[in-house]
């Protein structure tokens, strides 16, 4: 009997819903069907407006949550007729939410979405709200994803570290003798796509076309990587809170830079903040996922800052690129179901292994 789980995930980019349809009948787990949808320019904006504080934000954030829900329902039901199941056939949806805060220094991180009437729209469990457990637990709450690295693609042959490069970029370290590590690196998308928003209203950097029509400026760069983040020990955790329009405006308001130039400047401080914390450990190969990995110039950018290490996407690895993260999602409802703990201490720095998520059943 097939044990069929749906992920669900809308990131830091803000840029869509991805699902995968994922058998964990064998091992390893199969990824048999999978859908992106863009999200619809009123949602995006619902959800962009808050990131930042603003009047009456709680009544937004549940009007916010309810229309998100309603958008992940339209991609379950979309991706169930695309693979020909029912929702009688799937076990569960894992379905992360949208962060619109991320302070674990605060003790909290909140993704939003009804789970509620996402259960009720599609007739199907759902397992959310992955990150508090950790938090609670004195954890950062992200990333989440090195425990199913580590369950899917430990090679105690190769050195390797898979990097998911979405709004913000994260990568696993998987090093035969060595506990599992991940972290945040900084920024992936994030500010590449706020700029070219703001300069040419398109929502992100097709290809790094733009990003390579300019040059990096290294007083800039430097600047930029001048901030204390990058600087501190894992376990740590980032996202919009800190990498926002604000952050880049202070930057860039000490130079009189084409707008062009910037964009390539910030493609090299992504480049540069993920090869920074991988070139120590001397690894074999790296492997790519996320939005960021059909960024050429970006792609071009860290095989430069990392000449002697061999770098993939994580098809090779047998999962596109695109659906790393949903995937993750529905292993991550598959723990939470089995009562298997699924956060790595190491990584968030939490107490202890804790089971994660809550469950809304059907």
């Amino acid at each position: 009997m097939s044990r069929l789980i749906i992920g669900l995930m809308t990131g830091t980019s803000l840029d869509g819903i991805d699902a995968a349809l994922v058998d964990f009948t064998s091992t390893p787990p199969q990824l048999i069907a999978a859908k992106g949808s863009v999200l619809s320019e009123p949602l995006r904006a619902q959800l962009l407006a808050l990131q930042s504080p603003q009047a009456n934000e709680l009544h937004l954030a549940q009007l916010a949550a309810n229309a998100h829900a309603d958008a992940c329902a339209t991609a379950v039901h979309e991706l169930l007729a695309q693979a020909g199941y029912t929702a009688a056939d799937i076990e569960a949806i894992g379905n992360h939410g949208q962060t619109i805060r991320h302070r674990p220094e605060c003790g909290y991180t909140l993704q939003i979405s009804n789970n509620a009437r996402l259960a009720e729209q599609t007739g199907i469990s759902v397992v959310g709200d992955f990150r508090s457990r950790d938090v609670a637990a004195g954890g950062q709450g992200a990333p989440l994803v090195p425990a199913f690295h580590q369950a899917l693609f430990t090679n105690p042959m190769q050195k390797r570290a898979l990097v998911n490069i979405g709004g913000i970029a994260n990568s696993t370290l998987l090093i035969a003798g060595q506990a599992t590590g991940g972290f945040d690196t900084g920024p992936g998308n994030v500010l590449m796509d706020l700029w070219i928003s703001q300069q040419l209203g398109q929502r992100y950097d097709k290809n790094g076309a733009w990003a390579a029509t300019g040059q990096i400026l290294p007083d800039l760069l430097a600047q930029f990587l001048s901030d204390t983040y990058f600087a501190l020990p894992s376990p740590k955790s980032t996202g919009r809170d800190l990498f926002h329009q604000a952050w880049l405006d202070q930057h860039l308001a000490q130079h009189n830079a084409a707008p062009a130039d910037v964009q390539a400047t910030l493609c090299a401080l992504t480049a540069i903040s993920i090869a920074d914390t991988l070139r120590e450990h001397a690894l074999d190969a790296i492997y790519i996922c996320g939005g960021g990995s059909h960024n050429k110039t970006l792609m071009n950018m860290l095989a430069q800052a990392l000449p002697q290490t061999h770098i993939y996407s994580s098809n090779v690895l047998g999962v596109d690129a695109d659906w790393m993260e949903s995937f993750a999602f529905a292993w991550l409802a598959k723990c939470c179901l089995d009562r298997t703990p699924a956060n790595l201490p190491q990584v968030t720095g939490a107490q202890g292994p804790r089971i994660l998520g809550a469950i809304w059943p059907a």
